[in-house]
């Protein structure tokens, strides 16, 4: 996919607390999928961070990798935290916002998101902490739809602050690894667009509109795996499962998913990778 750009470190993986592993046999091929992650890397909690950071630093992270967009959101941090982010957001000239978010690509584009979420913030909850509370204490539904109503902030982004700021358990991000790779794995449709993905793995296949929505059931993640299974899920797609060049294509043995993976649009004996939404029924490997 042209903005699946290969990411460096997973900065998902640089907190968040421990929380006890689950002894019990998986219930769904999708906590398989989960529990052979948290092996691999990391099983954590996550939560507790300030809400409108959390937002800024997604949207800062979109389409680039951490290693552009974390400079750009500490320059940001520094220039214009005076302890009111947002109202110092809601008052900077906008090619100032630009000029020190110039690292992260897309910058205009994002300074204005940016500008119009602290506007947004500023007018409905007055200052970042009644926001950060709401985001944390708020029905789920409520709060998706409240950071979904600003205008240039999409699933993935509300869902990261759900995740990160909120502490939501049963919250799956889905990026362009995460979308990759649960259609590769075979555990959503090949054709799933990121929110078919999304409802999937978070076992709300009541809410999929589509004729085979009973397939997908086993395709559910627990609530308390998702968190990690999404931070697992990145870290793998940027060292296993990379858009062009799966470590399948070394042989199978190298993929440490690979029993439990059906490589939808992977021909070993070609090695011909191709988006999955481009594989018709049946010509999995």
């Amino acid at each position: 996919m042209a903005d699946d750009r290969e990411p460096g470190e997973n900065i998902g993986a640089a907190y968040g607390t421990a929380i006890a592993g689950d002894d019990g046999p998986p219930r769904t091929d999708g906590e398989r999928v989960v529990d052979r992650l948290g092996e691999l890397y990391w099983q954590k909690g996550y939560g507790g961070r300030d809400a409108f950071r959390c937002l800024v630093r997604t949207i800062l992270s979109q389409n680039t990798s951490d290693v552009a967009s974390q400079p750009a959101h500490d320059a940001l941090i520094e220039r214009f935290d005076d302890g009111e982010l947002v109202r110092a957001l809601v008052r900077a000239p906008r090619e100032e916002i630009v000029e020190t978010i110039k690292s992260a690509g897309l910058y205009n584009q994002k300074a204005n998101v940016i500008q119009r979420a602290a506007e947004h913030i500023d007018g409905a909850f007055g200052d970042e902490a009644s926001f950060n509370n709401f985001i944390q204490s708020a029905p789920y539904e409520e709060a998706r739809e409240r950071l979904l109503a600003m205008n240039g902030v999409g699933p993935k982004t509300a869902d990261c602050v759900l995740l990160f700021s909120g502490g939501r358990s049963g919250v799956f991000p889905v990026d362009t690894h995460v979308h990759r790779i649960y259609r590769r794995l075979g555990l959503v449709p090949a054709d799933a667009t990121h929110e078919e993905t999304r409802t999937i793995l978070e076992g709300r296949v009541e809410e999929l509109d589509r004729d085979d929505e009973q397939k997908w059931r086993d395709s559910a993640i627990p609530p308390e795996k998702c968190g990690f299974g999404h931070t697992g899920s990145i870290q793998f797609g940027r060292e296993y499962c990379s858009a062009r060049t799966p470590a399948c294509l070394d042989g199978v043995d190298a993929c440490p998913l690979s029993d439990l993976c059906e490589r939808v649009g992977i021909d070993l004996d070609t090695e011909e990778v191709r988006d999955p939404g481009a594989v018709s029924d049946g010509e999995t490997e």
